[in-house]
């Protein structure tokens, strides 16, 4: 358990501890910090798109996905009719239809997070292995997309979990219990929450109470979900290594 929770935290100090005795630290930092722009500047319209990919594969439809200007947007439009340039927010999926299936849903939520497992978590590892400083941002942006966005997706897929398994435990069917409680924005839920819970359906001290529940239950599966993809990583990273280990030595 303590290995689970750790990882991240020793992965990102290897990653470190090799930048700390580099020629040109000021122009290392320079550059790293110009990568990891770039990086972030590219990978915010895939993170979207993969989550439209996630929800279209299970089997649901998008209708809308708003899009800031300073991403692409109006450039993307001319290929992916569903972007809308605007919004509040860097990127979010605002029309889609998960067909009252949770798992289409939680599938919506994790899919751009394969990519953290499959490149952005294996290139961490790689960085703190060797001398690649130029990895570390790109790593940085994918690999830890996971834990930067425990406020948003993860909570949402948190929120799910625990109110599916509310409606089961009431006897079933749709729309779940609470769903009004299931959101991508756990910031703008609590202000929400606060000031005005009969806007999230959430009336009377009972139902205050057991809201309060569902949040707390849905935070704390929010963060276990973020270090079990991390997990998941660090099992596929470790495997690919082994796979190129094995075939160095049998070449040899």
């Amino acid at each position: 358990m303590r290995s689970f929770f750790r990882q991240p935290i020793d992965d990102v100090v290897a990653c470190l501890e090799r930048l700390v005795d580099v020629k040109r630290p000021g122009l290392m930092m320079f550059g790293l910090l110009l990568v990891g722009g770039a990086t972030w500047f590219v990978y915010v319209p895939i993170h979207e798109l993969l989550h439209v990919a996630g929800c279209v594969v299970t089997g649901g439809t998008v209708t809308e996905l708003e899009l800031s200007p300073r991403y692409g947007a109006a450039m993307l439009q001319k290929v992916f009719p569903f972007i809308v340039s605007g919004g509040d927010y860097a990127g979010r999926v605002t029309g889609f239809d998960t067909k009252g299936s949770d798992w289409i849903y939680l599938a919506t939520d994790f899919g751009p997070f394969l990519l953290s497992i499959v490149l952005g978590i294996p290139l961490l590892k790689l960085a703190g292995k060797k001398r690649r400083p130029i990895l570390f941002p790109i790593a940085v942006v994918v690999g830890l997309a996971p834990f930067y966005n425990i406020q948003g997706d993860y909570y949402e897929m948190g929120s799910i979990v625990t109110t599916r398994a509310l409606t089961e435990l009431q006897g079933g069917g749709n729309p779940p219990a609470f769903e009004k409680l299931r959101a991508d924005d756990i910031f703008k839920l609590l202000g929400d929450f606060v000031t005005d819970p009969g806007k999230l359906g959430v009336k009377g001290a009972k139902a205050f109470a057991l809201a309060t529940l569902i949040i707390v239950v849905s935070f704390v599966l929010d963060v276990i979900f973020a270090f079990a993809t991390y997990w998941l990583g660090h099992q596929f990273a470790h495997r690919v290594v082994r796979i190129r280990a094995r075939s160095v030595g049998r070449q040899r």
